[in-house]
């Protein structure tokens, strides 16, 4: 008989796992706790509050300003809404309502202007005030905010008391003091803002996907006029 010896099979060791980048070698610690601060969230995540960053969530964007104007008119404060998209494919939406408050307030032991804090600081405005607002629409408080968390550049501008307020921001965070500019006798508010090419896929507006929500939201009150231009 032929014996036929078996060859041994060489099991290779084990490679050591390798350690992540942060050295927590996988473990779910405090090291992996992020806490974001301002409007981090909404430009690190922008999906989650507006759905997308393609076509769809670019046009919500204008939905959320125009749906705090409509608020205005639904309580009974505005008659009058002016949306333009301009050549750069900035937006500027303008009511005739009482404007975003101005006087300031107390927000982390801080003195800030309302307004300031409705623009940078997620759930914070009149939505949750019963008695401001009977029926509201859009984010509920986020809105004007997330717009400004993902604007290249936001322009504020408020008519209230007789006086213009102004104030500037870029991503979220304001590049310019909050200040009076001046006298008035309008009142309202007025948004401008440019998309942020770096968080959108496009930034090129559908003058009649606008025009055709603009016209429905038009219907909740025979009393008020939305013109896009």
């Amino acid at each position: 008989m032929t014996q036929v010896q078996s060859e041994e099979k060489q099991i290779p060791e084990k490679e050591p796992r390798q350690k992540k980048a942060n050295g927590s070698n996988g473990e779910y610690t405090a090291d992996s706790i992020k806490a974001l601060e301002g409007l981090e969230a909404v430009r690190l995540r922008p999906a989650m509050y507006i759905g997308s960053t393609g076509e769809m969530g670019l046009h919500h964007l204008v939905y959320e300003v125009v749906d705090n104007s409509v608020d205005e008119a639904l309580a009974g404060h505005a008659d009058r809404i002016d949306v333009s998209i301009h050549i750069d494919n900035s937006i500027t939406v303008v009511d005739n309502g009482r404007g975003i408050p101005v006087d300031d307030m107390e927000y982390h032991g801080e003195k800030l202007p309302a307004a300031q804090v409705v623009l940078t600081v997620l759930h914070a405005g009149g939505k949750f005030d019963s008695s401001t607002y009977k029926v509201s629409g859009g984010l509920h408080g986020v809105g004007v905010s997330v717009v400004n968390g993902l604007s290249h550049q936001l322009d504020l501008e408020i008519w209230r008391d007789g006086f213009v307020w102004e104030q500037g921001y870029s991503k979220g965070v304001p590049v310019t003091k909050f200040k009076k500019t001046g006298t008035t006798k309008k009142r309202g508010t007025k948004v401008h803002f440019l998309p942020d090419a770096d968080i959108f896929s496009t930034i090129e507006y559908n003058y009649d996907t606008l025009a055709q929500r603009l016209r429905e939201l038009a219907l909740l009150r025979t009393d008020l006029t939305i013109t896009p231009t």
